[in-house]
């Protein structure tokens, strides 16, 4: 490493995530000129799971930031550039690296390359003018006009070697080639009507004027319209449909979290088969349990909802049927099953949506749980998940109540076996013992791989699920 290197060092774009291959740099935080210590951030990036900072292994005084605000830098790529002697004086600090230059074209200045070579040579191929036959025109014209009036045409004379040698010469018109073809009865009305001929469009076979032709010239012309020294309106023309659209959308890059959730949630459904199932159940006395949970001294200080009790009573049951919580290893063709539960939740940011998830949630007490939750949320608000907190997950669940929607047929996350979608409570009829009473009820909807599940545990688990909920007792007598 020379003096150079060593007193300029150069920082790159870390992998902060699992193999991510690039990041946006969101903000900095120094400017070039400003001194750093070794740890301190000096910027924000955002890759495909969450928003990372960064911070810097030198002490020195910042001597270039390569890249601006908003630039998405691939992984291993120098962002910022440190001094760390920067007593020493002045120094060139190494040069960033450029593109290669085009090379230069080949050839006569303005030829332009085209698909093959360097353009079509002009052809040195020259083709004789051919020759003229003199007469031909008016020889047919004359013909027609003399069958019209009942005698032949003369022959054209025949042209010597010695003429045609010498070039072509204009030849003389023969007689009647300029005269209006007509026959004699046309000639008569035209001549007691006295029009000229000459004047006449004629309308006929092979140019010859019809009766009809002399009596349109002899009508009277139509009165012109009146003149007006108006100028017309300019006419401006109308704009394309295409532009009349295009100003009236907003376009959007697709990068980031929103980048990476695109391309994930494709990947799962045309990945693993979906299957979707359905229950409504009434939760009205998990309702009341969370109103309870809310005043015990041993829920003091975590958040308390409806959404802690669906978690719970979704774990209670995969803690029944252990084999929905599984993976698929297409590389190596097996089914690999979890003694531990990550359970995911979905959780919309204004980066996108991302599902960070509870590591071993399977083994939280309640109040664990709600605290766990909790904390989940609001570091999810910040945007300040890490990579870490959303790999691994096992199963997710999705609370679309929240919009007010009742349920939906959510997609995997990939790498998991299945996801709950938990929709909005709401009040309606519902038959409690024997009578139609007003009970709280929602609608639960369960997505899983058709590899891994098939349609007997899906269902149990669903099943299981709600029947939690609706009497939650059973969090004790099945844990």
């Amino acid at each position: 490493m020379t003096a150079t290197a060593q007193r300029f060092r150069e920082f790159k774009m870390p992998d902060v995530g699992e193999g991510l291959t690039e990041a946006e740099i969101l903000k900095w935080y120094v400017a070039e000129g400003d001194t750093v210590a070794d740890g301190q951030v000096v910027c924000e990036v955002e890759t495909a799971k969450a928003a990372v900072e960064l911070p810097i292994p030198y002490d020195g005084v910042v001597h270039q930031l390569r890249f601006g605000e908003g630039t998405t830098v691939d992984v291993g790529t120098v962002i910022i550039t440190v001094d760390t002697d920067p007593g020493a004086g002045p120094a060139e600090a190494p040069a960033a690296p450029q593109a290669a230059e085009p090379a230069a074209e080949d050839g006569e200045e303005g030829r332009k390359a085209v698909l093959v070579g360097y353009g079509a040579a002009p052809s040195s191929t020259k083709r004789r003018a051919r020759k003229a036959q003199p007469g031909t025109a008016n020889g047919v014209q004359g013909a027609v006009q003399a069958e019209l009036n009942g005698y032949a045409a003369p022959e054209p004379e025949p042209v010597s070697r010695e003429t045609a040698a010498a070039g072509p010469a204009a030849p003389a018109a023969p007689a009647g080639a300029e005269r209006p073809l007509a026959k004699p009865p046309v000639r008569k009305l035209a001549k007691d009507l006295g029009i000229d001929l000459a004047t006449v469009v004629p309308s006929g076979p092979d140019g010859i004027i019809t009766r009809e032709d002399v009596h349109a010239a002899a009508a009277p012309a139509p009165a012109a319209a009146p003149e007006y020294d108006v100028e017309p309106a300019p006419h401006e023309p109308a704009p394309a449909p295409e532009a009349v659209a295009a100003a009236r959308e907003t376009r959007i890059p697709v990068k980031g979290v929103r980048k990476a959730t695109a391309q994930a949630m494709v990947n799962s459904a045309f990945t693993a088969p979906h299957v979707t199932e359905f229950i409504t159940v009434d939760v009205t006395r998990t309702m009341k349990l969370v109103q309870e949970l809310k005043q015990d001294p041993d829920m003091a200080g975590v958040r308390v909802n409806p959404l802690l009790l669906v978690a719970k009573a979704f774990l209670v049951a995969i803690k029944r049927h252990p084999e929905i919580n599984a993976s698929w290893d297409e590389e190596n063709q097996e089914i690999v099953r979890k003694d531990y539960v990550n359970l995911g939740i979905a959780a919309a940011t204004p980066r996108g949506l991302i599902v960070p998830n509870i590591k071993d949630a399977g083994a939280q007490t309640l109040p664990q749980l709600a605290a766990s939750l909790g904390e989940l949320v609001a570091t999810a608000r910040e945007g300040k998940t890490s990579p870490a907190d959303m790999a691994g997950g096992t199963v997710t669940i999705t609370n679309v109540g929240v919009f007010g929607v009742d349920t939906g047929t959510p997609i995997l996350n990939p790498g998991e076996s299945a996801i709950l979608a938990f929709g909005a409570v709401k009040e309606q009829p519902w038959v409690h013992k024997g009578k139609v009473k007003p009970r709280q009820v929602t609608t639960l909807a369960l997505s899983f791989d058709h590899r891994l599940v098939d349609g007997e545990l899906g269902s149990k688990v669903l099943a299981d699920t709600a029947a939690i909920l609706e009497r939650p007792k059973r969090l004790i007598t099945w844990s």
